[in-house]
């Protein structure tokens, strides 16, 4: 220590207050970088969501009526072919009716 030190405290305590400051911007700069982040994710979210369905579409195109119609008749197909055979041993006549109700479809 110096005869200025006695003086000057704060020059003295210069060097603490710097690695204070140090280690306050290093604990900082990462939460306004995340907080930044957010704000543009959220300023800009209609066009990010956007984007998202864009791709998915072109991964994944949406199906023609013709196909979801088609599909909606297969289910209901399936599930009379399970009805029937869930009820084939207690109602065999019931289960024979479904199966002819599924053939028509």
């Amino acid at each position: 220590m110096s005869l200025l030190s006695i003086a000057f405290p704060i020059e003295a305590a210069l060097p603490t207050i710097q690695a204070f400051a140090g280690n306050f911007v290093g604990i900082i700069r990462p939460m306004l970088g995340l907080s930044l982040l957010a704000a543009v994710l959220v300023a800009f979210k209609p066009l990010l969501i956007g984007l998202l369905r864009a791709g998915l579409l072109v991964l994944k195109p949406r199906q023609t009526l013709e196909q979801r119609s088609a599909r909606s008749t297969l289910r209901s197909i399936l599930m009379l072919n399970s009805m029937a055979r869930d009820l084939d041993g207690v109602h065999p006549n019931l289960a024979s009716e479904l199966r002819a109700l599924a053939s028509r479809n």
